[in-house]
């Protein structure tokens, strides 16, 4: 593969991070507000999109809470953080099974810090900014099945994205 094309891959995630739990707003957001928002902090991952129709859809299968007054709690906006990541290689029914877990073993706010750790480090290993995964978490976890399966989800979610951006552009591969 092309290392100008692979530098630039690994550039276009040297700065990728999501905000803390405690960095979400807190006062609710509108659909338009809350797409924005979770759409600023996705934008350097390729293919990775939610719209205004997805998180109603989101809402319609329940996968998170309605609304309150029209307005996206910091909890549904975690959720829609992972959802949006999960999507690419996960079904609907699985995205839930796996929400309905986190929810017998974890608070949110823990859950949602956890998943950015783990994004970050996978998606900085992936696109080659490091040459190892950290261990992220607790050494010695209540849960290690669970943790395992998000890590698995998010190593699967990010070879996509380095796959399906490789691949868009086959020219580049042959140099």
């Amino acid at each position: 593969m092309n290392a100008e094309f692979k530098a630039q891959m690994a550039e276009s995630v040297r700065n990728f991070r999501l905000p803390r739990y405690h960095e979400i707003p807190d006062v609710g957001l509108y659909l338009e507000q809350t797409t924005k928002y979770i759409s600023q902090y996705l934008e350097p991952l390729p293919d990775i999109e939610l719209t205004n129709s997805m998180i109603s859809n989101y809402v319609k299968k329940k996968l998170i809470a309605s609304p309150i007054k029209k307005q996206y709690s910091r909890d549904q906006i975690a959720y829609l953080f992972f959802i949006a990541v999960g999507k690419s290689v996960l079904s609907i029914n699985s995205l839930q099974n796996f929400i309905d877990l986190q929810r017998q073993t974890y608070t949110p706010e823990r859950a949602y810090n956890y998943f950015c750790r783990e994004m970050e480090n996978v998606i900085a290993y992936t696109f080659g900014l490091k040459d190892q995964l950290d261990a992220v978490g607790d050494p010695n976890p209540e849960h290690p099945d669970e943790k395992m399966l998000l890590r698995n989800t998010i190593v699967t979610a990010a070879n996509k994205m380095y796959l399906d951006q490789c691949l868009s552009v086959p020219q580049l591969l042959n140099k």
